[in-house]
Parts: structure tokens; C-alpha cells; sequence
């Protein structure tokens, strides 16, 4: 194999260093020709980001002979240390909002669901902590991560009563009172200022370190590489740090990507400059050298769950030639909230449905009014998602999801999807021949418009470029070709380019006919899907105002004359499912149908 001058360099260097990786550029097989070239007798650590990618390690380093590495991830060196030193149980799926209000029996002041919305909080605060570097809940000021302004102002009321309640609940974990969390034996780790005893610590994906975890690796006295893409940054929400920006170390870059072609390239670079609108940005120049013409393996890669259950809901329910899918991760995690309240529970909900619900905080709600205001005040990102899936498919969801899981093929099986569905934080890491982009990224024209607002100054800067991240993410997870929406194609890509604009009838007849080697497809269809939630919003602009007695007389008269549920849709500024469920609540099925 031959390697690169910038592979040689970083093969050949002394001293702690990190290496700048753009996506596709062999950083695990430079690190392993890195690890070749120390002394056989020298211990190595690499650590690596997850249990997926530490497996993989492994396998590639035993391959090389490379019996004197040691592959880890941060929380299984601190689970030998932690868990078996002081015989801890460990709830593995964490604590549900529901289980912390009844293990601290928590009170509210007259509020709705206040001892809940404390909860929900109480589980934040205690991630916040153990991800941070610090030594104290009281070093930290949890509103630092809490933005909307209902949230703000319930947290600011409740603070003193959730920073204690905090203590209390991680006090139990450390007795032993009540099983651990993962996060927490990571931060107990961190605490104990723990000794590695390996020559060199390499550390991969080092762009998605926690503080704590930056902080152990930091610490130690062997000769220290840290690994990542400083544009590949996408998981600030669980309190990641970029490593390679917090370190002093001297600087190395893996700059050629032998996954895709230049064109590739071209697109992924003038998206990072979308970072300039808002801020300095200094241009990252990637050259792509992949050769590869293959379309076998075709993915569908979405920002959020939402925007790809609706785009899974089209290909099963539009596309009927597709008789195999497949969704990165487990296919249920997709219809199910962190908290572990499911798309039926929500749909039970909207129905009135109570006695079915299972989850027992969704179940403690009247309605949906009770659960979005729940919702703004937690900041809930996940259930609010949910709720307008209810909203937009309503009683189509159980034979929707049937139907998804029909065509969806086991882990072993999943070469014969002929499409795989997933979200970016699902398939980092990942790479795919061709891949279609779904219409739920942040736009150009959307940082033009941040740019413009008075209110600029108030933007996080951190969280806008997490999401130009994502985009960056999804594109470069292809080896051959892309099907970019129209709107998420940067308006500095020209024909002097090599962007290829082709004019196709269908989406699918794009990824059913042969598709020009290495190129980038923009949609041209004028009218273009969206799925964010904002857009859906917009589009039904009524969708939250409650009903009244006039607009109910109003609906009956419609439905009565005949009118379509499309066009009550329209007229009314609600989705589809909120039409046919206010049609079922009247009863007029029955009573004129």
C-alpha cells in the first residue's frame, strides 16, 4: 500500500500530536502504520469512540500482528475500574422521567406535571455533569444548556430544588441505593484521576469527546495522538467538545479522501463555507481521489427521525418495487423516545385513547395540549417529533409501520436492502455506493436570513455549526453519487464545478436507471417536499390554534358538502391527521356519512 507525504509525516512524527482528518481519508489505517512504526515492546492505547468501532479496531489491529495495543473505549476502562472495584449495577437504558419523580418523590407547586417537567430536567443536569470536567454540581449553571425562553423561565424557578434533587439522585448511585448509569461511572473514573500505564494513548474521533473524557486522556503521561475531523463535530447535544481545538498539540492533516471523487469534494467543501455567513471560517481544501463506479449498496440519510420516517413512509407506501429496506440501528429506535414513550402512545393520546397507553409520563397527560406544554418546557426535541407524525399520518401510523417492518431485513441480512434508511448520527462512521439527502438540513438561505436578523448577536454559533456538520456528515458518506435536494445545493456550485443537473421523472426512476459515476443529482421538481418541523409548521399554520365552536359548525358544513380531506387541510391550515382526527372526535363519520 502506498501512503501519502501527509500519512509518512504523521507516521514518522515525536511527540503528542492530532491529526485533522477529513472524511474518507484512512486516518484508522494511518494510525494503525503509526502504531507499526513504535517499538515492539512499547504498550499502546487506542481508544476508540464506541463499542462498533472499537470491535473493528481490534480486528484490524490483530490482522497487523499488532498484539501490543490495547483497544478500549473510555467507558469500558471505566467500567473495569469502577464497576467491579465498588460491585455497581448498571441500568443500561438510564432512567425514565416517571422513575426519577417517584425514586425522589418529587413535588411540585400546583403546577401541571411539575414534578415530572423537574424530572426531565433533574436527567439533564445529571448528563451535563458527568460529561463536564468539573468536580462539583454547583461548578456548573445548568441554564447555560437550557434555551427556550417557557423552559428557561420553570428552571429558573425550580433551580435550587433541581440542583438538590441532582445531588440527591447521583448520591443514591454512589451508594449503591439504586442501580448507575453509564455516565456516571465515566465521571466516577474521571474523578479518581486514574493512572494509564501505556508509552502512547491514541485517541480517535477526538471531535466528540466529553470534557470528562478529554480530561483522563489529558492527564496521562504517555505520548499522545488524537485523531478526528473538526467538521465532523455532531454531538454537542450530549455535551461533546472538539478535542483537536482544546489541545496545544502540534497539528497534522490527512487532507485526500480516497472514498469519493472530487466533485464530491467540491460540494462538501462549499457547504463548510456556509460557516462563513456567520461567522470566521478558515476554507478546508479536501481532494478527492475515489475511483469507485459501484451502486450497489443505496442509502436514504436524514438530520432528523422525523424526516426519515417520512421519507420511509413514501418509498414503502409510493414505491412499491422496493421489497427490502433497512434502518441503521435498531428499526424500533426510530418509533420510540429516549424516555421510552412510543409513536403509539402519542397516537393513543391525540385519540383520547388513555387506558391503552402504556408509557406511564404520557399516560399522566389530559391531552395534547398538557404534553406540548410539557414539551416547551423540557425542551423535549424527540416527543415534539413524535407529535407531528400523529399529526401529519394520524390512524394511518399502525399500517404504516406494519408495513415498514415488513420489508425491513435483519442485521444479517443486510445486503439484500435495496435501500437503507438512517439518520447522520446513525451512520457515522458509515459509507454507501449512492445516497439520497432528505429535505430536513439546515439551507443557505436560512443562515442568510440568521444573518440578517437584529438578533444575531444572541445566535449560538456552536450549535449553527453543528448543524452545517450534519450536512457535511451526510454527503461524505458516499463513494459514487448523490441526490441532493435542490435547496441544499450552495449557490456558488456552478457547472465549472462538475455538478451534473440531471432531469429525471422520479426519484425513483433516479436510482433505478444507471447514474453517471461520481456525480451530484439536485432535485428539480418544482415542488420539492419539506420535512423539518419548522416547514410543517409553517405549511399548517393553524395547526396549533385550539378548536372552536364556529370552525367545528364550519367543518361539519365542509364535510357535508363533500370537500375532500386535502382541501380541508388547506382551508383549515392543519395537517391531514389533525382533519380526520377533529372528523372523528365530532363523530361525523357516523352521523353523516
Amino acid at each position: 500500500m502506498r501512503l501519502t507525504k501527509e500519512q509518512l509525516d504523521i507516521i514518522h512524527s515525536t511527540g503528542n500530536i492530532k491529526i485533522n482528518a477529513v472524511a474518507g481519508s484512512g486516518k484508522t489505517t494511518t494510525v494503525i502504520e503509526y502504531a507499526k512504526a513504535r517499538p515492539k515492546k512499547s504498550k499502546i492505547l487506542y481508544l476508540a469512540f464506541n463499542k462498533s468501532v472499537k470491535l473493528e479496531a481490534v480486528k484490524k489491529f490483530r490482522e497487523k500482528g499488532l498484539l501490543n495495543v490495547k483497544v478500549e473505549t473510555a467507558h469500558s476502562l471505566a467500567y473495569k475500574n469502577i464497576v467491579f472495584k465498588h460491585k455497581y449495577k448498571v441500568r443500561h437504558q438510564g432512567y425514565k422521567t416517571y422513575e426519577v419523580a417517584e425514586l425522589l418523590n418529587l413535588q411540585g407547586n400546583g403546577e401541571k406535571h411539575a414534578k415530572y417537567i423537574i424530572a426531565n430536567h433533574i436527567n439533564k443536569f445529571i448528563a451535563y455533569f458527568c460529561n463536564s470536567n468539573k468536580e462539583k454540581i454547583k461548578d456548573l449553571n445548568y441554564l447555560d444548556i437550557v434555551s427556550d425562553s417557557k423552559a428557561k423561565t420553570f428552571v429558573t424557578t425550580f433551580y435550587n430544588y433541581i440542583e438538590k434533587q441532582t445531588r440527591l439522585l447521583l448520591s443514591k448511585m454512589d451508594k449503591g441505593e439504586i442501580e448507575i448509569i453509564h455516565d456516571f461511572y465515566l465521571k466516577k473514573f474521571q474523578l479518581s484521576n486514574p493512572k494509564l500505564n501505556f508509552d502512547y494513548i491514541l485517541f480517535d474521533e477526538g471531535q466528540d469527546a466529553s470534557p470528562a473524557m478529554l480530561d483522563i486522556f489529558l492527564k496521562q503521561k504517555a505520548t499522545k495522538v488524537i485523531v478526528g475531523d473538526t467538521h465532523q463535530q455532531i454531538y454537542g447535544w450530549r455535551h461533546a467538545v472538539n478535542s483537536l481545538e482544546k489541545t496545544d498539540f502540534k497539528t497534522y492533516h490527512l487532507s485526500t479522501s480516497f472514498r469519493f471523487s472530487q466533485d464530491i469534494a467540491n460540494l462538501a467543501m462549499k457547504i463548510l463555507n456556509w460557516k462563513n455567513i456567520l461567522d470566521d471560517y478558515e476554507p478546508l481544501f479536501i481532494t478527492g481521489k475515489g475511483e469507485n463506479k459501484e451502486h450497489k449498496v443505496k442509502a436514504v440519510l436524514a438530520r432528523t427521525n422525523l424526516g426519515l420516517l417520512l421519507k420511509a413512509i413514501e418509498y414503502v407506501t409510493e414505491k412499491k418495487k422496493i421489497k427490502h429496506i433497512y434502518f441503521e440501528g435498531n428499526i424500533n429506535s426510530y418509533t420510540y423516545a429516549d424516555e421510552g414513550a412510543s409513536l403509539y402512545d402519542i397516537l393513543n393520546l391525540h385519540n383520547g385513547n388513555n387506558r391503552l397507553i402504556k408509557d406511564k409520563l404520557i399516560k399522566g397527560m389530559k391531552d395534547f395540549d398538557e404534553l406540548e406544554d410539557y414539551i416547551e418546557k423540557t425542551e423535549d426535541v424527540q416527543l415534539a417529533l413524535m407529535i407531528e407524525i400523529v399529526r401529519e399520518y394520524g390512524n394511518e401510523i399502525p399500517n404504516i409501520i406494519k408495513k415498514i417492518k415488513s420489508k425491513h431485513v435483519e442485521n444479517n441480512e443486510k445486503e439484500k436492502a435495496e435501500m437503507i434508511f438512517s439518520t447522520v448520527h446513525r451512520c457515522k462512521g458509515m459509507e454507501y455506493d449512492a445516497i439520497q439527502i432528505v429535505n430536513d438540513f439546515i439551507t443557505e438561505k436560512k443562515l442568510e436570513k440568521l444573518k440578517e436578523d437584529e438578533k444575531v448577536r444572541d445566535i449560538n454559533f456552536s450549535k449553527i455549526n453543528e448543524e452545517i456538520n450534519l450536512l457535511y456528515v451526510a454527503v461524505t458518506r458516499t463513494r459514487n453519487s448523490i441526490y441532493i435536494p435542490q435547496n441544499l445545493v450552495p449557490k456558488s456550485l456552478s457547472k465549472a464545478n462538475q455538478i451534473h443537473v440531471m432531469h429525471v421523472e422520479s426519484e425513483e426512476e433516479k436510482y433505478e436507471r444507471k447514474i453517471l459515476d461520481n456525480t451530484i443529482t439536485k432535485s428539480t421538481k418544482p415542488k420539492e417536499k419539506t420535512y423539518s418541523v419548522e416547514e410543517i409548521r409553517k405549511k399548517h399554520n393553524g395547526a396549533y390554534k385550539p378548536w372552536t365552536t364556529e370552525l367545528d359548525d364550519e367543518l361539519t358544513v365542509m364535510y357535508c358538502e363533500g370537500v375532500n380531506i386535502r382541501d380541508l387541510s388547506k382551508h383549515f391550515g392543519r395537517t391531514k391527521g389533525a382533519i380526520r382526527s377533529r372528523i372523528k372526535k365530532l363523530e361525523l363519520e357516523e352521523l353523516y356519512g
